[in-house]
């Protein structure tokens, strides 16, 4: 990171209704320090609670906790919450550290921040192109620029923010290509023969994988089970089935991997709250071009 690019903290004091349900973002910076007095300590701290995410751009801090002692380098973030058992600062055989920070208050997006840190731990990395990062940067960009001036864009940067995280976490890098290469042969075997498949035996045999292995890996990785990824390409293909032929409910649930009409109006349901007919007829709903499924 340049010495000259710019810095500087950002503070938010809105006040909005009580009734009003809005994030509250208490604070961005980006900073740059060389002095080993900069030293924060969570137990001490008097002005949460609040959450705080630092992502360090360019040198090195330490951040430790009950789990242990961080040397945070560059594209590595501090999650934690204040007040909390940690401490972060500055160490005396540093050069400099240079971050983006965010500090939140927890009402709202509590669950979601939990869950993203069970996901990618502490003390996480994640790519200067992600977009959490690319996000918080133009958080900062945006209030340098005094462009958050009311809380209902304040509001909207920090459950943004959390979301991408969760987001993040949840399905790593939101890219497949980086998943494991048995992953994505398991993915692509499913999406081509959902029609005539699949039990977790079969696919586990084809991959040269224990199925216990599989399912824990798969399901971490996509971030839903093998069998729940089967019925969610089979339900996509019935969609496009009764939108585009005249076909029974029983036939389309046989051509796309059902063994009986029943079950298949069942799962059909519990994916997309529709029974096949409604969503054929489009009676009483929107007419949908396609569904999107987590």
């Amino acid at each position: 990171m340049a010495t000259d690019m710019p810095s500087g903290t950002f503070g938010f004091r809105f006040t909005s209704s009580d009734r009003l349900a809005l994030c509250n973002l208490f604070a961005v910076g980006r900073d740059r320090v060389q002095d080993p007095a900069y030293r924060w300590d969570g137990e001490t701290r008097t002005d949460g609670p609040l959450l705080l995410f630092q992502y360090t751009l360019d040198g090195e801090g330490v951040f430790e906790n009950e789990s242990g002692i961080y040397r945070i380098g560059p594209g590595q973030a501090i999650m934690a919450q204040i007040p909390g058992p940690h401490r972060y600062y500055f160490p005396e055989d540093g050069t400099h550290w240079s971050f983006l920070f965010l500090l939140m208050r927890p009402d709202l997006i509590q669950p979601n921040w939990e869950d993203s840190l069970r996901r990618l731990g502490e003390a996480p990395f994640l790519p200067h192109t992600s977009c959490p990062i690319r996000l918080l940067q133009h958080i900062w960009d945006e209030a340098h620029g005094a462009r958050i001036i009311e809380p209902y864009t304040a509001s909207s940067y920090v459950y943004q923010f959390v979301s991408e995280l969760c987001r993040y976490a949840s399905a790593p890098q939101g890219n497949n290509r980086l998943w494991p290469e048995k992953i994505r042969l398991a993915v692509e075997y499913i999406e081509s023969h959902y029609s005539r498949m699949i039990s977790l035996d079969q696919l586990s045999e084809r991959l040269g994988l224990s199925k216990y292995h599989l399912l824990r890996v798969f399901t971490e990785t996509v971030g839903v089970s093998p069998n729940h990824y089967l019925n969610r390409v089979r339900i996509e293909a019935a969609m496009r089935l009764l939108r585009e032929t005249d076909w029974s409910v029983e036939r389309i649930a046989e051509q796309v991997g059902y063994s009986g009409g029943s079950y298949f109006i069942k799962v059909f349901r519990n994916l997309t709250g529709l029974t096949p007919g409604n969503f054929r007829s489009g009676e009483g709903t929107l007419t949908y071009s396609r569904l999107f499924f987590d």
